[in-house]
């Protein structure tokens, strides 16, 4: 006779946590719209159709359970804009199933790293300056879509950008700025904003690429020599590795449901 499998614990009286703060509607809401994009609370009334009061605690729910965190906009330090800790989102996923069962703690979590999306995407990535978060996500997602990067006021490159890929095995000091002007008349699928100021001056493109905004904090912008603010790149480049890989997942599975669905 076969084993009963047990989670070696004593059954729990209550959900886990993550399904207690997604299990709401609203809150989940919430969660998917920030899985499509950085929005501010503004973005997410209207979005859900509720008053902010209400949308407002709920943001606080999802951001004491660490689920979503929150940044205050380069372009008006009035405006908070809310992320999707999709790492954390990914663990406490993951933990959840395994208090289901110890068979599931492995079936959820971060994206696999040989996820890709397809070469055939075309992703423009777009910052003030286009002289480290747009170059470095255009660099980290290179050879897996066909990205580019530019800058609404493009600025040289960081020495600190290309120490950040260098240290990735990512060469890219031959690289150059190129201001968004040069790309308007391009067609993208996917059209992404790392900056809050050029998110608010992002021309329309043609054929309606999808728009994301990722609020990423400048490493640029922070005082010190190079040696002093190479950790913030580093962290900077960290983060971009983290969303690209969960895009890049994202996209993969969009592409394999349209060619089931045209095969079907």
């Amino acid at each position: 006779m076969h084993g009963v499998i047990t989670t070696g614990q004593p059954a729990e009286a209550c959900p886990p946590r993550f399904l207690q703060l997604a299990g709401h509607p609203l809150r989940w809401r919430l969660l998917r719209e920030l899985a499509c994009s950085d929005r501010r609370v503004g973005e997410l009334c209207e979005r859900a159709a509720q008053r902010q009061s209400l949308v407002s605690y709920h943001l606080r729910r999802l951001r004491e359970g660490g689920l979503v965190s929150a940044r205050r906009s380069l372009a008006d330090g009035r405006d908070i804009y809310y992320v999707l800790e999709l790492t954390r989102c990914g663990e406490m996923l993951a933990g959840a199933g395994a208090a289901l069962h110890p068979g599931l703690a492995s079936a959820v979590g971060s994206p696999d790293a040989g996820d890709r999306g397809w070469d055939t995407a075309r992703v423009l990535f777009l910052c003030t300056g286009n002289s480290a978060r747009s170059q470095m996500a255009e660099a980290l997602s290179y050879g897996m879509v066909r990205a580019a990067s530019a800058g609404s006021h493009p600025k040289a490159l960081h020495p600190n950008a290309m120490r950040a890929m260098r240290a990735r095995g990512i060469d890219v000091s031959g690289w150059h700025s190129k201001h968004l002007a040069e790309f308007t008349g391009e067609r993208f699928d996917y059209v992404i904003s790392l900056c809050d100021r050029v998110r608010e001056v992002c021309p329309e493109f043609p054929g309606a690429p999808q728009a994301i905004h990722w609020s990423v904090r400048d490493p640029a912008g922070e005082a010190g020599t190079d040696d002093e603010t190479l950790p913030s790149f580093e962290r900077t480049a960290a983060e971009l590795e983290t969303r690209i890989a969960f895009l890049l997942a994202a996209m993969r599975r969009a592409n394999d449901h349209e060619k089931v669905t045209q095969d079907a």
